[in-house]
């Protein structure tokens, strides 16, 4: 009878572990290559959520910039589009771990097959940490579509022009809270301009307050500008043509990220990316927009041109 528990015992225990085993296997990230990707007839596409002109939501359905690309991609590679709406977490290395190359720690099997929106730049590319090890290796940085910029709207009824950012020591000036602008404009210049930053969830709203009279400015990226300005045709606001001394980068070139072992899929996007941007149609989507574009700077050299 001992002999008969013991051996029940024994197999209850293999067979836990196998389940665990198991388990733990299926809980690992899917492995989306090419093939893969072409045979199951879709396309997850990583955006952030609720980001105009980028990617939003309307009626249920993926809008912006990005997804436009997305849906591009998704059909030149013969494929459906779906969308892979990301929740921005504290740092853009945490958004690629969490939903390029290995997934959050709730959900490790919900990865985007390509994030959209990530900067091309070598330095974060080959980053590395305390001990010499680079921090992004497990990903693919290429296929740059866009330049992007900082930009400042304001109220001409309010401040005849901005010639400079000292300006807004004296007028109040409208940021979505928590963004390099916010972090920017209010410690530059000594923190001289700290009183007069108004923090916003988000610059849409901004905006509501610069038409209302509430602050003189927002700052954001260009075609966050762009785009509100564009919604709000007729109201009489202006871009400015200032600078941002020492905000380290005033423009930087935007491209797409794939996890580093999906290379094959990576080329085939880079290529369509890459198609886009030389035959016109980048330059088009944004328009259908009513956003300026400009040409990234990866194709200086390529092409020998600096569009504007």
């Amino acid at each position: 009878m001992k002999i008969t528990r013991y051996l029940m015992a024994l197999v209850l225990f293999f067979v836990a572990g196998f389940v665990v085993a198991q388990e733990g296997v299926l809980d690992r990230p899917p492995e989306r290559t090419y093939d893969i990707v072409v045979a199951s007839g879709f396309l997850k596409v990583g955006m952030y959520e609720n980001f105009p002109p980028y990617s939003f939501e309307q009626d249920g359905v993926a809008r912006g910039i990005d997804a436009d690309i997305g849906r591009y991609i998704a059909k030149e590679l013969g494929v459906e589009f779906q969308p892979h709406w990301i929740v921005p977490d504290e740092t853009l290395g945490d958004d690629l771990r969490n939903n390029v190359w290995k997934g959050h720690y709730l959900a490790k099997r919900r990865l985007a097959d390509v994030m959209m929106r990530v900067p091309y730049d070598k330095k974060f590319a080959y980053m590395q940490d305390s001990t010499g090890e680079y921090m992004n290796e497990q990903v693919v940085l290429f296929g740059p579509y866009q330049q992007e910029q900082w930009q400042i709207g304001f109220n001409p009824e309010m401040i005849q022009d901005v010639s400079t950012i000292a300006l807004f020591q004296y007028h109040p000036i409208g940021v979505e809270i928590d963004t390099l602008p916010d972090f920017y404009l209010s410690s530059t210049l000594g923190g001289r301009l700290r009183n007069q930053v108004h923090h916003f969830p988000n610059v849409a709203t901004a905006f509501d307050k610069l038409e209302a009279g509430e602050v003189s400015a927002v700052m954001g990226m260009r075609a966050e500008i762009d785009f509100e300005m564009q919604q709000r045709a007729g109201s009489g606001l202006k871009t400015a043509s200032n600078g941002f001394p020492g905000i380290g980068k005033q423009v930087w070139d935007v491209g797409v990220a794939v996890k580093h072992t999906h290379r094959q899929l990576g080329y085939a996007i880079e290529a369509i990316i890459d198609q886009m941007v030389r035959n016109g149609e980048m330059e088009a989507l944004f328009g259908r927009y009513g956003l300026r574009y400009t040409i990234p700077a990866y194709y200086d050299e390529i092409l020998g041109v600096r569009e504007e």
